[in-house]
């Protein structure tokens, strides 16, 4: 009773001093239909919302009204009053609709043709390149980023749940959102300032990190690029923008009369500029869009203020909605400039207006812009790996003097709250919990164990397999990293293992060294290009659900050396030298090749040592850390890898001489609102004799999940060759397609649909070579499989439909599969 007497008591207080006129509830008609998109303004002000797809709407300000206006066209605008400041779960009946001779009323869509908000409209876009920064040579200016996380929707039963006891502490922060009327808790905050220099002549802008400070849960650099790769930077003016690696078209788009409704609101003096205010929302259900509306200027066209929603039913997952603001200032009397951009989402399992969840928020601000004060090239260049810790040990009256507006009282708590938090033990448990499942290592100190999802395999050789292993751990930035790993099968009865180290000798240009030896058993075969990592296992050679015989499987002991150099930003060059011996883990799957002229001499294992040079060039990659190791955040990215291996005879009993040649090249392609394409290509050929544990093995799928740049309709070892060439293509839709179908939009599935192709040759000294019981089979007339899939099944589950195209014909020929694949998409 006590609680909720508090939390009132917090409510009432909270309204009094935050805000002074809130409402909430739903726009109807006669029918109690609800009215999606009509516009909600409080009288006399340029305050106003625009009901959600379900009429629901929500409108708060700082300051009082007593009346607010109802618009929707078709139907007689309606005045409401209010009796208090709180008026929540209101409930708006529009009147009967207006008929009119001679005059064309628009309900729903708007006309493409006889618009005035259409001719605006066109002007923006005649502009738009002549607005904001595009029209400087150069600029510089100063921003403030502000990220925040909130728990979201806090009642009593959630504040009274056993997972808070001990903790009810925090509960003195709760908050109300300004977007939403949600109650909300928040929990993580991290402040950034940085210098941004841009350069329009050549396309480059650099920002500099001048101080960081984050509330201590979890690492703030690591938080503020998880939310720079959610929320990319983005221009309105562009045709599309990209969140959460989805397209959405910009309301302000050349193609936006084909998705959009556009209604011309109103028209005001707004900073002494008169600016014309118009509304949005989407023509359909489904599509990647927004609602909201803009105020834009009447002679620069250049957009004011705009305020933008993510339609509810857009089809992204476990994002329940997105508000965007951004306001524009006015210099030099016609220079709009962007000062404030705020980005809000509200992340939650389910859609329902009283699901629980999370808002991620970041707010930027930009000041003390100057312009045309001209850099010289290299000072764009990039850093490597470059960490000044002293921007992160700012004190609080360096905060208090420079950032550009001050905390508020909740947000000023956070810093106090979590230092708090941290002292309570069942609060660290929950954080380890989270850390454990986010990492997938289970840390102690200084030393992690893990991965934990790679402790249980099976393949037919070694039966079921368990393994245990662990790496140090110290920091996030560590310079220097051992792990390693040991494992047992229970039908070999054979124990295996493998360690590895890595070293930064040098940070600024990522000069690593890196060693290590593995003794285990392979799936060799389930891959094409050639790696030199020494823990590095195929999901093949060990998995719990496969199909078909799996006994191709070879005993590889495998010791490298090698150093890598990064001088230029994702351009990594590596020189490695490696030793490996080959051997047949079942009797049933043979190596055996002829090591005399004569043809009549057979050898069964090979022995093998190589010097290597790679390139990898990863354009737009984005990694957080510093250390040894970093971590990728996850946005996609280009990928270009060339591979040299030279094998030398009588190198530590080295058996071959030959030279490898592969090329590797991975492009991903956003084609707006039609989804997004992934293509892949590969090359090799291999220069001299080798046996078939050195071939390029075509790779298989005998398992009953996707596993990427393989070939889901081929068995193991089924397709061997010296010199190929693959390409993969797929293209995910998205949604659109399915969107259009009525009984099946509110699915949410996303199809996709691939085709994949393999050429190989093998020459005739290699064929002489082979004396295993492997017939050598290549793809000299290109063998190619095409699939069909549906994605985003519960939100996490994807199955393909996969079709052999030709070499039907061949014994155990897997001519038609379905791949599933799991994992947490937006």
């Amino acid at each position: 009773m006590f609680q909720k007497f508090t939390c009132l008591l917090f409510f009432c207080f909270s309204t009094i001093l935050f805000s002074q006129t809130k409402i909430s509830g739903i726009v109807v008609d006669k029918k109690n239909k609800p009215i999606s998109y009509a516009s909600l303004v409080f009288k006399s002000s340029n305050e106003g919302t625009l009901s959600d797809e379900n009429g629901k709407f929500y409108l708060e300000s700082k300051n009082t009204y007593t009346a607010f206006k109802v618009a929707y066209a078709g139907y007689t605008t309606k005045d409401v009053t209010l009796s208090k400041t709180v008026n929540y779960n209101m409930k708006v009946v529009m009147d009967g609709e207006i008929v009119l001779k001679d005059v064309v009323i628009y309900k729903g869509k708007t006309s493409k043709k006889n618009n005035p908000a259409l001719v605006i409209l066109r002007k923006i876009w005649a502009r738009k390149r002549k607005n904001g920064l595009r029209i400087f040579d150069q600029y510089q200016y100063e921003k403030y980023e502000k990220i925040e996380f909130d728990l979201n929707t806090i009642d009593s039963a959630f504040m009274k749940s056993k997972v808070f006891k001990g903790m009810e502490f925090i509960f003195n922060k709760l908050d109300t959102s300004k977007v939403t009327g949600k109650t909300y808790l928040p929990i993580f905050i991290n402040e950034s300032l940085y210098d941004v220099y841009g350069d329009n002549k050549i396309n480059k802008e650099k920002s500099i990190l001048k101080a960081n400070k984050n509330s201590g849960l979890g690492n703030g650099e690591g938080v503020n690029n998880f939310m720079k790769d959610l929320y990319n930077d983005y221009n309105i003016y562009n045709n599309h923008l990209t969140f959460f690696d989805k397209s959405f078209t910009s309301p302000l788009s050349t193609t936006g009369i084909d998705v959009y409704n556009y209604v011309l609101r109103d028209s005001s003096y707004i900073d002494n500029k008169w600016c014309y205010n118009i509304e949005f929302y989407p023509r359909r259900k489904n599509e990647l869009t927004f609602k909201g509306d803009f105020w834009v200027n009447d002679t620069t066209f250049a957009i004011k203020t705009i305020n933008m929603a993510v339609s509810k039913s857009a089809n992204i997952n476990w994002i329940k909605d997105i508000f965007i603001e951004q306001e524009f200032e006015v210099q030099n009397d016609s220079v709009f400039l962007l000062t404030r951009d705020y980005i809000m989402s509200d992340f939650s399992f389910s859609k329902k207006e009283e699901s629980k969840g999370v808002y991620g928020k970041r707010t930027t601000l930009a000041r003390n812009h100057k312009f045309n004060e001209p850099k010289p090239d290299k000072f764009y260049r990039e850093e490597v790996n470059f960490l000044d810790n002293s921007v992160f040990k700012k004190d609080n009256d360096y905060w208090e003097k420079n950032r550009f507006e001050k905390l508020n009282k909740d947000e000023v708590g956070v810093y106090k709250m979590i230092d708090t938090l941290k002292k309570v033990p069942k609060f660290k448990r929950m954080y380890n919990l989270v850390s454990i499942l986010g990492s997938g290592y289970i840390n102690y100190d200084w030393f992690d164990y893990g991965p934990i999802l790679s402790t249980v395999g099976y393949n037919e050789v070694e039966g079921f397999r368990l393994r245990v292993g662990g790496r140090t751990y110290f920091g996030h930035n560590d310079k220097w990293r051992v792990q390693g790993y040991t494992a047992y099968g229970f039908t070999d009865n054979k124990i295996k293992y493998g360690i590895s180290g890595k070293w930064m000798l040098e940070p600024k240009n990522r000069v690593i060294i890196s060693g290590g030896n593995r003794r285990d058993v392979e799936q060799i075969g389930a891959s094409l290009m050639s790696s030199n990592d020494v823990l590095g296992r195929s999901f093949a050679s060990s998995s719990l659900f496969s199909f078909g015989a799996n006994g191709k499987l070879t005993n590889v002991n495998f010791s490298n050396l090698s150093i890598e150099i990064e001088p230029i930003k994702n351009l990594i060059f590596e020189s490695s030298i490696s030793h490996k011996i080959l051997e047949s883990a079942s009797p049933s799957f043979s190596l055996d090749y002829f090591t005399d002229d004569t043809y009549t001499t057979t050898q069964s294992s090979v022995t093998q040592s190589e010097i290597g040079f790679q390139i990898e060039y990863t354009p737009n990659k984005k990694t957080s850390g510093y250390g040894v190791e970093r971590s990728i955040v996850d946005s996609p990215y280009s990928r270009v890898f060339f591979n040299f291996s030279q094998g030398i005879k009588g190198l530590f009993n080295s058996d071959f001489d030959y030279s490898k040649v592969q090329l590797f090249y991975k492009q991903h392609i956003l084609i707006g609102p039609l989804g997004r394409t992934n293509l892949t290509l590969e090359l090799g050929q291999t220069f001299g004799k080798i046996p078939l544990g050195l071939m390029s093995i075509i790779p298989g799928n005998q398992t009953l999940f996707m596993i990427k740049n393989t070939f889901n309709n081929l068995n193991f070892y089924e397709f061997v060759s010296d010199r190929y060439a693959t390409i993969q293509w797929e293209h995910n839709f998205q949604g659109r397609l399915l969107s259009r179908i009525p009984f099946m939009r509110d699915l949410n599935w996303r199809e996709i649909i691939g085709v994949k192709s393999v050429y190989g040759e093998i020459s005739n000294e290699n064929n002489l070579l082979n004396a295993s019981d492997l017939l050598y089979r290549s793809p000299t007339n290109p063998y190619w499989e095409y699939s069909a899939g549906i994605g985003n099944i519960f939100k996490v589950l994807r199955l393909d439909a996969s079709f052999r195209g030709n070499y039907r014909d061949i014994p155990e020929s897997n001519n038609f599969t379905i791949k599933a694949q799991i994992g947490f998409y937006f």
